[in-house]
């Protein structure tokens, strides 16, 4: 080959190398860039409202998660007189917010008079730090306040592959029940847990540690569903809960215009919280619903403003079709995070009055912690402090 013509290919290959490592460079920064958005402040903040006595840590329930990011924080609210134990859980599922809105809600807002609240607003901690592969989502949304706006993050329903790896070929579960590997990352197939499994097995097992050792007497764990899955707009619960989600489903018809189903735990889907905590300790508990517009497969583009406002033309056309999607889309209103967080808050509170009159020896009684219809009028920025 003349001379020539090899500086000519020389000099070809060091402009493809070089071009290659600028593209390396450019890649690696804006990777790297998104992630420490994400990683900014592991999770969001949570202002401690008047009605906070305390705080502690998950790990405190089982120590081999202290210094892990499945460790989280829990807030303690107690009441001037002595009575019921009751558990919120947020966050189990971070891409469903209307859930970790209403438990900060309620930590920055309620007043607990009697008996005691704990909430854990961010329960898989380490799904907080995470985006779900190929979906788009935005990492973050922002709602309005009195004062200016919050953000609030918007990321995966599981444990971060960067915590949690690898998924196995299938996950089993301790009572035998065979899932998808990447269902050993959801926290919400892993309960009761176990004290020395996976990292999400062990946030499991630390929360059921805490249901029997606080003597949990009813664990509310607050979800949202795709508008087209059934369960949406609905109240789950196990046999020994039914009796009280029936009559709060009864009672916030007639008292609030709310319509929420009762549905039956499902005895052979293993390793949800209404069902493992109903059947590993003496608590009851529920799983409320709302639906998620920015969840299911017929939105447009997941965007902050889905996830905020929830309009979106498909559900509207959608709501047509009849027993196409199980959560009425409501003209010109659609799916707001006010409507989701409002029904959230007056089930919670119809939950507490249902259970003190079940159990009248055994009351929990909460003040400042508004409805549906005063988060519909004012907006649930209304009720968010400055961080």
């Amino acid at each position: 080959m003349p001379e020539h013509r090899e500086n000519k290919s020389s000099q070809r290959n060091l402009i493809i190398t070089l071009i290659s490592i600028a593209v390396i460079i450019v890649l690696v920064y804006f990777m790297s860039s998104v992630y420490a958005e994400i990683r900014i402040d592991n999770t969001e903040e949570v202002v401690k409202g008047p009605g906070v006595t305390e705080t502690g840590m998950l790990s405190d329930y089982l120590p081999n998660l202290e210094g892990t990011i499945g460790d989280t924080e829990l807030y303690f609210m107690e009441g001037n007189e002595p009575g019921a134990t009751i558990f919120i859980m947020g966050g189990n599922h971070p891409d469903e917010p209307a859930g970790v809105l209403t438990s900060i809600l309620f930590i920055e807002n309620a007043e607990v008079e009697v008996g005691r609240v704990i909430v854990a607003p961010h329960s898989n901690n380490s799904a907080f730090q995470t985006q779900p592969a190929g979906e788009a989502h935005p990492m973050t949304y922002e709602i309005e306040t009195d004062w200016g706006s919050r953000k609030f993050r918007y990321t995966d329903r599981v444990t971060s592959q960067t915590h949690q790896y690898p998924d196995p070929d299938a996950y089993v579960h301790p009572t035998g029940q065979v899932l998808a590997g990447f269902e050993v990352r959801n926290i919400n197939r892993s309960f009761p847990g176990r004290e020395d499994g996976l990292l999400t097995e062990r946030m499991a097992y630390a929360f059921t540690n805490l249901v029997h050792e606080e003597e949990v007497d009813l664990f509310i764990d607050i979800h949202e569903a795709r508008p087209m899955n059934p369960i949406v707009n609905c109240i789950i619960a196990a046999d020994e809960a039914m009796p009280l989600a029936s009559d709060v489903s009864l009672f916030l018809e007639i008292e609030e215009g709310i319509e929420i189903n009762v549905e039956d735990s499902p005895v052979g889907l293993r390793g949800l919280t209404h069902r493992e905590i109903a059947d590993h300790t003496d608590a009851y508990c529920v799983l409320l619903e709302t639906p998620n517009p920015a969840m299911d497969n017929l939105r447009g583009p997941t965007s902050a403003k889905l996830i905020v406002e929830g309009k979106d033309d498909f559900y509207r056309r959608a709501d047509e079709i009849p027993g196409l999607i199980h959560a009425p889309y409501e003209e010109g209103v659609g799916y707001p995070m006010d409507l989701r967080v409002g029904r959230h808050a007056s089930t919670v509170l119809m939950l507490f009055n249902v259970f003190s009159d079940h159990y009248p020896d055994n009351q929990i009684e909460v003040s400042n912690f508004p409805r549906k219809a005063e988060i519909m009028e004012n907006g649930v920025g209304h009720y968010l402090l400055e961080p």
